[in-house]
């Protein structure tokens, strides 16, 4: 792996190489970690690269890593950088012909993502959009048992994300997270809803098998001076006739990271809570409710496949992330015929990545409007 972004200091890299590290598959090999050239010499040397090896530019390491005999280059880029600096490399490494794996959401406009979606599909190599929620072992067996028609028809899915720590305008007191969310011109034309009411939709989407086909939001500007929402709620019309509500907010004084999903069906619905990721509650019809346990009796071999201790030991967002490394790895593996491939083991891609520009763009075209539902239907629609 060679990494683009996620130098001393930066959150998220860290838990991207944490994560790509946890089965042994991935060694991080290169990386160009700063746009500043010292920062990203400190970096590498800091996690033990050679310094052949740490790249001042990103532009530089995609070149020199693609004339090293194969054996030695590295086999794909992690691309860890604020949203409006995703599509530039992750265009030019598919260009020099390595797989990319991005954080969400994939880029800062849906034009953007079409391209790197039809650049894929051109080129053929492997992409991975990191949603992580889909890689926990307990969505894995939510999404199981509404494709095995356990809770019968889907009717009702209610999806929220609250979180606390925009509550203050901490933009304006050094926080660079909060600093680039807020900032249209790096984050994109949502801010809360483009950060975590993608993540939401994307769950929603993924546990229930259906796609959203309406939508009539609400998006909010708390903060005392933002340009993007910190707030909102979106009323949600799926294919196939099911209803839903999903709320995210940056605003909600005292929340961490609450993400919470209920899907309903005919026969009974279920619910899981991504601050309690292993359990999945079960409430039947008919019969008393149930709570599955991560590792625990009856489970599913897809549930299975995605857990790595005993029952009672926690599966959290380290091990979520390290899910979808872990498939994306061994799905490069298959091509290079080192492992045999596994349906079971997926991954998201840019299909889901175009899903979630179109969500942004339609929640912020329905916010704005005075009508009241919206069709999710455009020229990028997959």
């Amino acid at each position: 792996m060679g990494m683009i972004g996620g130098g001393k200091d930066a959150f998220i890299g860290a838990v991207h190489r944490m994560s790509a590290n946890l089965d042994g598959l991935i060694e991080l090999s290169a990386g160009s970690f700063s746009s500043n050239p010292e920062k990203s010499l400190e970096s590498g040397r800091a996690l033990f690269l050679p310094s052949n090896r740490i790249y001042a530019t990103y532009q530089e390491m995609l070149e020199k890593e693609s004339q090293l005999p194969d054996s030695e280059r590295i086999d794909f880029v992690s691309i860890v950088t604020p949203n409006y600096m995703h599509f530039d490399p992750a265009m030019m490494a598919l260009n020099y012909g390595f797989h990319v794996v991005l954080d969400k959401p994939i880029t800062l406009n849906s034009d953007q993502a079409w391209q790197l979606h039809e650049k894929v599909n051109q080129s053929g190599l492997l992409f991975c959009l990191t949603h992580t929620y889909s890689g926990y072992p307990m969505v894995k067996q939510a999404r199981y048992m509404v494709a095995n028609g356990e809770l019968g028809k889907i009717r009702k899915i209610y999806v929220e994300y609250p979180q606390g720590w925009l509550s203050g305008v901490v933009e304006n007191t050094g926080n660079k997270q909060a600093d680039w969310r807020m900032d249209p011109s790096r984050s994109g034309k949502a801010g809360c809803m483009g950060d975590i009411g993608t993540h939401a939709a994307h769950l929603a989407e993924y546990i229930s098998g259906l796609k959203i086909s309406h939508i009539c939001a609400q998006l909010n500007k708390v903060g005392e001076g933002r340009i993007l929402d910190d707030d909102g709620a979106i009323l949600l019309q799926f294919d196939q006739g099911a209803s839903g509500i999903l709320i995210a907010s940056q605003v909600a004084a005292g929340e961490e990271n609450a993400l919470t999903i209920r899907v309903y069906g005919e026969k009974g619905g279920l619910e899981w809570k991504q601050m309690e990721p292993n359990s999945l509650i079960i409430k039947w019809l008919d019969k008393p409710l149930e709570i599955l346990r991560t590792g625990g009796a009856g489970l599913s071999e897809v549930a299975k496949l995605h857990t790595r201790t005993p029952a009672g030991h926690p599966e959290g967002y380290l091990e979520a992330f390290a899910n979808l490394y872990r498939n994306f790895a061994l799905a490069i593996m298959n091509r290079m015929g080192t492992e045999k491939a596994n349906p079971l083991l997926d991954y998201p891609g840019t299909e889901e990545g175009l899903r979630g520009m179109n969500f942004i763009d339609k929640v912020v075209e329905s916010s704005d409007s005075q009508t009241k539902w919206i069709s999710m239907q455009s020229k990028y629609s997959v």
